[in-house]
């Protein structure tokens, strides 16, 4: 199972969102592996530097790179949670190539024995573009802006999305049922802006103490997908 979350505009809350519904599947089932082609998993999870080799370095091999491969990229940053990071180096592929090796990525992780979750950022690049196309289930993250929602109606991914998760912020004149209304998707979820949130981020403690105001919509988000199974009092 491939499961991708993505956001017509930076800073709304992806790769938070992205991690905890990793560390919520690890829970609910033998693990999860979260693959990420944002770039920002690393520090999310606290570790003391990027890996060097990553996403990157399989996508520049081409779309013929092995599949086990990215299980030795993989590292384990939570009970259960493998991240396939990124990578540092800067490779830049041709739009034809590396939509090609997107797609070929996508297949590699939906093909694995433990269900992914993509961080693809803002899907801005072909091969991330690619594999959120191929993905088997694929969900939009927006924030009650204006300018977020412009760039998802003009998105060609938002065709393929199972619906929205919504992070709210206290004074946003846009709510739920605007931004259902203008995307013509369900409401998957609402994540409501925290600062508990923050704080464990910026901590690098957010596998350990995963906040509720975070773990129990992206239960919500996971049981309405059919990925887990909703624990009472998990309901958001």
């Amino acid at each position: 199972m491939l499961f991708a979350l993505w956001s017509p505009k930076g800073g709304s809350g992806t790769s938070v969102l992205a991690a905890a519904c990793a560390l919520v599947l690890a829970r609910d089932s033998a693990g999860a592996r979260l693959a990420d082609l944002a770039g920002d998993q690393p520090a999310i999870f606290g570790l003391a530097a990027d890996p060097e080799t990553g996403i990157v370095d399989w996508l520049a091999a081409g779309a013929e790179a092995p599949a086990d491969a990215l299980e030795r990229l993989a590292v384990t940053v939570a009970p259960g949670v493998a991240l396939v990071p990124r990578g540092t180096a800067d490779r830049a592929l041709a739009p034809l190539p590396a939509a090609e090796t997107g797609a070929a990525l996508a297949v590699a992780l939906r093909d694995g024995p433990i269900p992914t979750v993509v961080d693809a950022g803002t899907a801005a690049a072909p091969a991330a573009r690619a594999l959120v196309e191929v993905a088997d289930v694929s969900v939009v993250v927006i924030r009650g802006c204006y300018l977020g929602l412009r760039r998802a109606v003009h998105s060609p991914l938002l065709a393929r999305a199972a619906g929205v998760v919504i992070v709210e912020e206290v004074g946003r004149s846009l709510g739920p049922s605007e931004v259902r209304d203008v995307l013509d998707r369900p409401i998957l979820a609402r994540v409501p802006v925290r600062a508990q949130v923050a704080r464990a981020v910026d901590a690098g403690v957010l596998a350990a103490r995963l906040p509720d105001a975070l773990a129990r919509p992206a239960a919500r988000l996971l049981a309405r997908l059919g990925l887990c199974t909703e624990r009472r009092g998990e309901a958001a």
